[in-house]
């Protein structure tokens, strides 16, 4: 989950993406990295860098710092940005409007950015790749997209160019200070059903973020502490459990794992609303955001009927080193498979059954751990400069 922002910036109303000169349509390729939608774009006739699509964001922010120079921005002013609630700032720079086309058709239109003076979210240690940046409302302000979790394509077009999925539904969504929103009803394991206020966040990695704690305290028995996402100030600290079900039009989802954040920072939200809807979810389906005529549509793809599940291993890590290869565990869940199995925090795991993790990647290692309860493998790993193996046995926590 990253966090949502605001800004001491006034915003210009025209800034925003449109298809490149005659285009109807606009086709892209994403990769879906640790439940990230991650695209390619060039600034100012540099790059290509890596950027997340995400619609909980208000702003296109870059947070890699080292692109203040690499992209050539002249003018500059220094700004401050608020994590979600407003508590604390953080100097960023505000560019001028910058040259953004990205592969496929699409370019930008006055489009400015907000540039991190220091790299608060470590997105390319999270991913195991370079991250460069934050891409919100202006991609989605003036275009309809598509987002085919199939075989990874998206497409932008003209809004109302996209007509309701055969099969699938029709919902409608609330554009509000440059978010998307949903009404839904979940029920939790006490029986009540109630209707919840959600932004539509595909920056967001969990399937369902409540802010309310309260609902947890009451009505959910089965949970564990965890870090559910990050933050300005670093990792956001939480519990995870499962409500007992979700609506989204007619489809029905049971069990779904709900992250519950400990700070009840929701009560400064310029927009009131309960919580996320994450891509841990929506990458469920294929997926129209229209903006402009306030609709987004649903159809169920292959992933639809496959369980939620959390990892069952216990270890947090991280993609460290030069080109990202080294995995670092950065915590140890008390009480999980991984404490059971001797893991301590910055221990590095060299390989998983006799195979390099430089040969894995991060994401086959995310499946590895969600991937059955009861499960075994052999980890090695190397603590300061002595090299160990031993065997975690995965524990379904939740």
């Amino acid at each position: 989950m990253i966090a949502i922002f605001t800004c001491q910036l006034t915003l210009a109303k025209g800034q925003y993406f449109a298809l490149a000169g005659q285009k109807k349509k606009a086709h892209i390729h994403f990769q879906m990295v640790r439940d990230l939608v991650i695209i390619p774009l060039y600034i100012n006739h540099k790059g290509p860098f890596n950027f997340v699509l995400d619609s909980g964001v208000g702003l296109m922010i870059i947070t890699d710092p080292k692109l203040v120079d690499s992209i050539d921005v002249n003018t500059k002013r220094t700004i401050q940005l608020y994590g979600a609630g407003n508590a604390i700032s953080y100097e960023a720079f505000a560019t001028s409007a910058l040259d953004v086309v990205i592969p496929g058709g699409i370019v930008s239109k006055y489009v400015s950015a907000a540039i991190f003076k220091k790299d608060h979210f470590g997105l390319s240690n999270f991913t195991g790749m370079p991250i460069h940046g934050l891409l919100g409302y202006e991609f989605f302000s003036q275009l309809a997209v598509k987002l085919n979790f199939s075989d990874s394509t998206l497409i932008a077009a003209k809004p109302g160019t996209f007509k309701p999925f055969k099969k699938g539904v029709e919902l409608p969504i609330s554009i509000e200070e440059r978010k998307p929103y949903i009404k839904t009803n979940i029920i939790m394991p006490d029986g009540c059903p109630a209707e919840h206020k959600f932004i539509v966040d595909l920056g967001a990695t969990h399937p369902l973020s409540l802010d309310n704690k309260t609902l947890h305290k009451e009505s959910v028995q089965k949970s564990i502490v965890a870090n559910i996402g990050m933050g300005l100030t670093g990792p956001i600290a939480g519990v995870l459990s499962r409500i007992s079900e979700i609506n989204l039009g007619k489809y029905t989802f049971k069990n779904v794992i709900t992250s519950f954040p400990d700070s009840n920072i929701h009560i400064n939200y310029i927009v009131p609303r309960d919580g996320n809807l994450g891509l841990g979810l929506l990458k469920k389906f294929n997926i129209v955001l229209d903006y402009l005529n306030g609709k987004m549509y649903l159809k169920a793809n292959y992933r639809f009927k496959e369980p939620f599940e959390h990892d069952m291993s216990g270890l947090e890590f991280y993609a460290s080193g030069d080109d990202l290869k080294r995995i670092i565990i950065s915590r140890v869940e008390p009480g999980s498979a991984g404490e059971e199995a001797g893991f301590i925090e910055n221990d590095e795991i060299t390989a998983i059954n006799l195979r390099s993790v430089t040969l894995l990647g991060i994401m086959d290692i995310d499946r590895m751990f969600r991937s059955k309860d009861d499960r075994s493998f052999i980890v090695e790993y190397r603590r300061k400069e002595v090299f160990y193996s031993t065997v975690i046995t995965l524990k379904r926590r939740i």
